[in-house]
C-alpha cells in the first residue's frame, strides 16, 4: 500500500477545493468547453455534461503553479545531454550537460568538470542514449541517473539530488557503447551496456584487414566506483540490453551473426540473436581469476562467444537484426524487437535456468512470436498485462496484450492486438510512467518520434523531431501532447516524482568540489569568509566570494600570460539565488550555486581592463555585481 506522502498534491487535496481552485476549475472548464467547440447558450444540464466531457479530455493538464506528476529523463542525442522534462505538462524544466559543453553553468570549461570527464576532458561533443535511473529491488531510488555517449565509448552518471554529472568513464577494449540498462535486484550494482561495433582486439593496428579477429564485448560497471567490472566477448554486434527481476540474468539484442563488415555481408543469415548473460557464473569465474585480459587494460574479460561454447552465455535464435530488448514489469518475460520482421519475440526467464544447465534449446524459452506490424523497435508495459511497440515502418503505436499473444502461439484463436494508434511520424523509442519498474502504473506513454514534418512551424531543412504523449490510463490510448524537441531525443525514462527528492541548496562538503576546497586548505584560505590572490611564479590564483550584489573583490592584478584560477564561494543560502562568473574576451563562464564553490583556468593572453560579471541574474543590482581584471605587460 502507498504511503500517503508519496501521493500526487493533486490527489491529496482533490476533496479540498478552495474558492480559487473553483473559480480555476470552472474557467478552465469554461475555456476548454469553448475549445471543443460549443458556443451560444447553454442549460445547466447541457453545461455539466459540456463541463464532463472537458474534465474528462483535461484530467492531464497541469495549470499554472501546479506540478508534474512525473519526472522525465530524457537523452540529448548528438547534443551530448540529458533534459528533465515534466509529465504531464511536457515542460522542459533543466538541461543537464554531460557529454557536451554548457557555456551557462560551465560544463566542461571548469576545473571541478574537466576532474570528471577526466581522460576525456578534451571530447567537446557526445551522442547521449539511453538514460536509466538505479533501482533497489526491482523500484526507482532516485539515486542516480546513467547514461552513454556512443560516439565517444563512455557511461557517464549523473546525481540526482543536484542533477549534476558526478563520474565518467571511457570503456576499454571496445566502441561504440549502445544499450545501456542497470542491474534492477537486489540494488544497482552493475550497469549493463554494449559494445556494438566489432573491432580487432587489442585495437592498435594490427589486424585492421581481418575481420575474423574482430569482436565486441558486453561491458559491467560498477555503478558506485564507476570503474569496470568486467567484460564479455560475445559473436556478432550488440544493440539493446536489458536485466531481469532475479540480479542473474542479463539479455542483449544481437545482429550481424555472420560477422560482416558491409551491409549486404551483414544481411545472409536468416536469424540473429538474443545473447542471454549468466551474471553469477561470470562473478564466479572472475573471482577465481578465471579470466584473462586486453592489451594494457587490467580489466577481467572472460569469453562468452557462441563458437567457444561458454557456460557464460546462451544465443537464442531470434528474427533478422533484433533492436529493442524490454522486461515485463512482473519479471516473467524478455520481448526482444524484430525490426527486420513484423514480429517480436517473448522469452520466458524463468526457463533459462535450465537452458544454462542444458535441458532444453534455445528456442525452447521462447513461448511467443506475436506478428504486430513493420518496424517493431521497442517495447513497453502498463502493469495491467498490456504491452505497447512502436511500428517504424507504419508510424504507428501497437497496444497487445502478452498473455493472449502466448496463448495464440499455443494454436489458440485469440486477437491480441487490442489497439493500433497512428503518431507522426517513424516511431523509436518508448516509454511508460514507471514501466521499467515493478512499479508501472500504466498511465501515460511517450512516443519518441524521429520526424515531424507537417505538426510544426516550419523551421528551415532542419526541422524538428516530435515527442507525443499518449494517456494509456483507459482502454484506449489517447494522443494528448505533440511537443517539438531538438536533435534527437534518442530514450527517456519517466519516473514519479515522489522517488526524487533534490537538494534545495549545495551543501559545503559536497564532493564535487572537494579537490577545490583541498586547494584550498594547501594555500590557507578560508573560502566561506576570505578574498585573496595567491601568486605562485606565473600561476596565480584569484579566491573570492559572492554574495548578491556584490563580489568579494571589486579587482586583482595579473601579469600578461599568467595562468589565472579563479575560484568563486556563493555565500548566498537562499533557494534560487545563483550567481554566475564570465570574464570578457577569455571565454571563461560557470555557474556557481547557493553554497557552491566553483574554480575555472584560463590565460590572460592580453594586456589591460577586462570585466568580469555576474551572468545570473541575481538581485535588482544584477547588473552592477562586476569587477576589473588588470592586465599588465610583463
Amino acid at each position: 500500500m502507498k504511503d500517503s506522502k508519496d501521493k500526487p498534491e493533486n490527489e491529496e487535496n482533490k476533496s479540498k477545493v478552495s474558492r480559487r481552485g473553483f473559480l480555476g476549475a470552472s474557467a478552465a472548464s469554461a475555456a476548454t468547453i469553448a475549445g471543443l467547440g460549443f458556443s451560444g447558450v447553454m442549460t445547466p444540464t447541457e453545461f455539466a455534461e459540456a463541463a464532463s466531457k472537458a474534465r474528462a479530455n483535461s484530467h492531464h493538464t497541469v495549470g499554472p503553479g501546479e506540478l508534474d506528476e512525473y519526472y522525465g529523463f530524457w537523452s540529448g542525442g548528438h547534443s551530448g545531454e540529458v533534459r528533465i522534462i515534466g509529465v504531464p505538462s511536457m515542460r522542459e524544466l533543466m538541461r543537464i550537460p554531460v557529454f557536451n559543453i554548457d557555456s551557462a553553468t560551465g560544463w566542461g570549461l571548469t576545473n571541478e568538470s574537466k576532474l570528471i570527464k577526466g581522460d576525456s576532458a578534451d571530447i567537446l561533443c557526445g551522442d547521449a542514449h539511453h538514460p536509466h535511473m538505479s533501482m533497489t529491488d526491482g523500484h526507482y531510488d532516485g539515486k542516480y541517473v546513467f547514461i552513454n555517449d556512443k560516439l565517444n565509448t563512455r557511461v557517464a552518471r549523473i546525481r540526482c539530488d543536484v542533477m549534476k554529472t558526478d563520474k565518467m568513464l571511457t570503456v576499454p577494449n571496445v566502441q561504440a557503447i549502445h544499450g545501456l540498462r542497470v542491474q534492477k535486484v537486489p540494488h544497482t550494482k552493475y550497469v549493463y551496456c554494449n559494445g556494438e561495433f566489432r573491432i580487432p582486439q587489442p585495437n592498435d593496428g594490427r589486424d585492421l584487414n581481418d575481420p575474423t579477429k574482430y569482436f565486441t564485448m558486453f561491458n559491467v560497471i560498477d555503478a558506485e566506483s564507476m570503474e569496470m567490472a568486467f567484460q564479455v566477448i560475445v559473436d556478432g554486434n550488440l544493440d539493446n540490453t536489458d536485466a531481469d527481476y532475479t540480479g542473474r540474468f542479463a539479455a542483449s539484442t544481437c545482429y550481424n551473426s555472420e560477422e560482416g563488415v558491409t551491409l549486404a555481408e551483414t544481411m545472409r543469415n536468416e536469424r540473429d540473436w538474443l545473447v542471454v548473460y549468466d551474471i553469477h557464473a561470470i562473478e564466479k569465474a572472475v573471482k577465481a581469476g578465471k579470466f584473462t585480459t586486453i592489451g594494457d587494460s587490467k580489466v577481467p574479460v572472460v569469453d562468452g562467444r557462441k563458437k567457444a561454447k561458454s557456460q557464460f552465455t546462451r544465443y537464442i535464435p531470434v528474427p533478422k537484426s533484433p533492436h529493442g530488448i524490454n522486461t515485463s514489469p512482473d519479471g516473467k518475460y524478455f520481448v526482444a524487437n524484430g525490426k527486420l520482421s513484423p514480429t517480436v519475440t517473448i522469452i520466458e526467464i524463468d526457463k533459462l535456468s535450465a537452458l544454462f544447465a542444458g535441458k532444453i534449446k534455445e528456442r525452447d524459452t521462447v513461448v511467443g512470436e506475436p506478428e504486430l506490424g513493420l518496424g517493431p523497435l521497442h517495447t513497453a508495459f502498463d502493469g495491467r498485462g498490456n504491452a505497447y511497440t512502436t511500428l517504424f515502418i507504419d508510424s504507428q503505436i501497437a497496444k497487445w496484450s502478452v498473455e493472449d499473444a502466448i496463448r495464440s502461439y499455443k494454436g489458440e484463436k485469440v486477437n491480441y492486438i487490442k489497439q493500433k494508434l497512428d503518431v507522426h511520424y517513424q516511431p523509436g523509442h518508448n516509454h511508460t510512467t514507471m514501466g521499467e519498474t515493478r512499479d508501472a502504473d500504466g498511465k501515460y506513454l511517450i512516443s519518441l518520434c524521429k520526424f515531424s514534418k507537417d505538426r510544426f512551424l516550419s523551421t528551415g531543412p532542419l526541422k524538428p523531431e516530435n515527442d507525443q504523449l499518449i494517456d494509456i490510463s483507459g482502454s484506449e490510448m489517447k494522443l494528448i501532447h505533440d511537443g517539438p524537441t531538438f536533435a534527437e531525443p534518442h530514450d527517456c525514462m519517466m519516473v514519479h516524482r515522489s522517488k526524487v527528492k533534490p537538494k534545495k541548496i549545495w551543501t559545503r562538503d559536497d564532493p564535487i568540489f572537494a579537490e577545490t576546497v583541498k586547494q584550498a586548505k594547501k594555500d590557507g584560505v578560508t573560502l566561506e569568509g576570505e578574498n585573496k590572490v595567491i601568486r605562485k611564479g606565473n600561476k596565480v590564483r584569484v579566491y573570492m566570494t559572492s554574495i548578491a550584489p556584490n563580489f568579494g573583490m571589486s579587482e586583482f592584478n595579473v601579469k600578461l600570460g599568467d595562468e589565472v584560477t579563479v575560484i568563486v564561494t556563493n555565500l548566498d543560502r537562499v533557494e534560487d539565488v545563483t550567481h554566475g562568473f564570465v570574464m570578457t574576451q577569455h571565454g571563461v563562464s560557470m555557474e556557481v550555486g547557493p553554497q557552491q564553490t566553483s574554480s575555472i583556468t584560463f590565460k590572460a593572453d592580453k594586456p589591460g581592463v577586462f570585466w568580469f560579471y555576474c551572468h545570473w541574474f541575481c538581485h535588482a543590482l544584477h547588473m552592477e555585481m562586476r569587477g576589473r581584471m588588470l592586465v599588465e605587460k610583463s
